[in-house]
């Protein structure tokens, strides 16, 4: 989300943990052992304060600190696909590397992205798969990381003038980072 909520009264470890268990049968159980042990472990990746299990959801949080709590999460509950909507939102240089180096390092076969962004920076730590340009609502160019390149150098005027397009809508460039994984069972459904 780009402002995610607040939420009092719900830590969260206890939020992150109700999530992950929400997503087992009923005869499953997290352990609690290995829930802290990987709290810890992606807390310290985001280089987020050890208090942060014990404080409400985005209570008091920084803009910063809001969206390194929204990969926290998204490093726990470990989703197969996550639509990331101008994540560099708000974030200084030093978030900005953060949050980009810990979605790009969740990058595999069982993990995909579309990430949307407005600016080139972000992609210096997410390296995209493929950069689509969106414009009035449809895909009007896609590449690689010379479209990413050009589009930084030389802005968006030169596609528009390009396309015939005019400037009515705001412009986006949307990342697909990676494949999403299929689920063996799921094939043909």
């Amino acid at each position: 989300m780009q402002y995610p909520a607040e939420i009092t009264g719900v830590t969260n470890a206890d939020f992150i943990k109700q999530a992950m268990q929400a997503r087992l049968s009923e005869d499953e159980h997290i352990s609690l052992f290995k829930f802290i042990k990987s709290l810890d472990k992606a807390t310290k990746e985001l280089k987020m304060n050890e208090d942060l299990p014990h404080r409400y959801v985005n209570v008091g949080f920084s803009g910063g600190e809001k969206k390194r709590n929204e990969i926290l999460q998204m490093k726990m509950l470990q989703p197969k696909f996550a639509i990331l909507d101008e994540i560099d939102s708000g974030l200084d240089v030093d978030a900005l590397r953060i949050v980009g180096e810990n979605v790009y390092q969740m990058k595999s076969d069982n993990f995909g992205a579309l990430v949307i962004t407005h600016y080139e920076r972000l992609l210096d730590y997410i390296k995209p798969d493929f950069v689509h340009v969106l414009m009035n609502g449809q895909i009007v160019r896609s590449g690689k990381d010379e479209l990413i390149a050009k589009i930084d150098q030389e802005g968006y005027d030169w596609l528009k003038i390009e396309l015939g397009l005019e400037d009515t809508e705001p412009v986006r460039t949307t990342t697909t980072l990676g494949t999403c994984a299929v689920n063996p069972k799921n094939r043909g459904n």
